[in-house]
């Protein structure tokens, strides 16, 4: 089991315990009645809903589990530790890529991340490579594809 200590922002251990509470008060009712229908359509043994139900019951059980203990190790990243001199998590990292085209991005935990939405996780590729840079500095961003990219940072700040 891994023992590292998870550092989040205030919202996401909030994201972490609504989700943690959800599926404890009510994805856990959702299937247990989900199997008690089930169980009433006869011979388990051949019960598609019955097996479907009971594997989803065990995605919610492991889950719960996962979030516990990943909150065990969870420590909250306090808004005194952000630096808006350097890219750090917590930051919000305006960059402008070679072709002039300028992105902004929250660098987070990899429990909060949502790209989609420009929040980078620190252990992405563009995540890390943008750890420690300061305003005006260069990063080197080697992406999955082996491709490499520069983006350079314009602003740096605090998004707490």
């Amino acid at each position: 089991m891994n023992n590292k200590e998870i550092v989040v922002t205030p919202a996401g251990l909030a994201a972490l315990e609504a989700e943690l509470e959800d599926l404890k008060t009510v994805k856990r009712k959702e299937v247990a009645e989900k199997i008690k229908v089930a169980r009433g359509f006869g011979d388990l043994s051949e019960n598609s809903e019955y097996d479907e139900a009971k594997n989803e019951q065990g995605f919610i059980e492991s889950r719960i589990a996962q979030l516990e203990a990943m909150l065990k190790r969870t420590r909250v990243l306090a808004e005194d530790e952000i630096s808006d001199d350097k890219v750090m998590m917590g930051c919000i990292v305006k960059v402008e890529d070679e072709d002039g085209e300028v992105e902004e991005y929250t660098i987070t935990s990899s429990t909060e991340a949502d790209p989609a939405n420009g929040k980078l996780s620190d252990e992405s590729p563009v995540g890390s490579a943008l750890l420690g840079k300061s305003a005006g500095d260069v990063a080197d961003i080697t992406l999955p594809n082996g491709a490499v990219i520069q983006y350079k940072v314009l602003e740096i700040r605090r998004s707490m």
